[in-house]
């Protein structure tokens, strides 16, 4: 994951700020500057970055399989 402000930073700063969050992580699907991401929030935040995707792919495939996707 590269380092410093990516294409989506503004968004993601304005969604942590609104929300009064410590991190967030932003996933943009074809967005008006095209697919990308960006995470914001300290060290242990991102270390702690793989199990929260793999939890949130979880989900998505046990409600994928229940038919609700």
């Amino acid at each position: 994951m590269p380092m410093g402000a990516g294409k989506y930073d503004n968004v993601c700063t304005a969604v942590r700020e609104e929300a009064k969050a410590r991190a967030v992580i932003l996933i943009v699907l074809d967005g008006v500057r095209g697919t990308g991401m960006s995470v914001q929030g300290t060290g242990p935040d991102l270390i702690r970055l793989p199990a929260i995707l793999e939890q949130c792919a979880q989900e998505i495939r046990a409600s994928f399989e229940r038919g609700q996707l």
